[in-house]
Parts: C-alpha cells; structure tokens; sequence
C-alpha cells in the first residue's frame, strides 16, 4: 500500500509544483509560502479533527515533540527556498533540482538512519543526481 501512497504523494508534489508557479506570479514568495502554509495547517487539523485523533496527540513523547518541531522548521526553510526558485526559475527545472531531496534522503538514511545500502538505490540516486546536473548545465 506504501507503493501507492508513494504515487499518489508524487503526483501531487508535481501538481503542486504547477499550482505554485502560478500562484507566486507577482507576489513575494514568502507570502506565497505564508499562504500556503495556513492553508496546509487548515487541512492537516481538519483531518485530525474528522477523523476523531485529536486525544492521540497527547500521546506523542518529547522526542516526537522535538524531532516533528525540527522537521516543520526544515519544511517550512524548505518551501521558502522554493518559491524563492519558483519567483524566477521555470518550474521544469526548479522542481527537478528540488527533488535533489530524493538523493540527500538516501544519503542521510544511509549515514544516520543505518538503513541498508544496495545497488539499486544507489543506481537511482545517481540517476537523479544526473539528471539534476543535465538541468543545471
């Protein structure tokens, strides 16, 4: 079911990427972000709330706590960065460049995660890793 999951959250990370072009049209892109964002916290507490999770987040531990406040900052750190690409880079080569992510993942899933390296994973990085390089030459 992952598999899936996984697709559907790649088709609409390239919806996204389209959607935001578009809309960063003229506006500053921290704005563009702001936006974005109060509208992202609107869905995400809608769905807790709908789907009746609001008591598991006194569940979540101190390291839940610190590690999903870290990862919102680098989120947020994220999105600044790419719609200040988007302000002026065409979307074709920002999102690809952006996706650069897939291989720092892999690198870091490697070193702090431990996960298993195997040949495949490697072979796809570096093809992601060139074809970032093909775009930015």
């Amino acid at each position: 079911m992952w598999k899936f999951y996984a697709l559907l959250s790649a088709f609409f990370a390239a919806l996204t990427a389209i959607l935001a072009k578009v809309g960063v049209k003229g506006i500053n892109g921290n704005v563009a972000t702001a936006v974005r964002t109060g509208v992202i916290l609107f869905l995400a507490w809608g769905i807790v709330l709908f789907a009746g999770q609001i008591k598991d987040v006194k569940e979540l531990s101190k390291t839940n706590w610190m590690f999903l406040v870290f990862s919102g900052i680098a989120t947020g750190l994220s999105w600044i960065f790419y719609f200040k690409a988007l302000e002026t880079g065409e979307v074709s080569k920002v999102a690809p460049i952006d996706k650069l992510s897939v291989v720092f993942v892999m690198l870091l899933s490697f070193l702090i995660l431990k996960e298993p390296v195997d040949f495949k994973t490697i072979a796809g990085g570096l093809l992601i890793l060139g074809g970032a390089i093909i775009l930015v030459l």
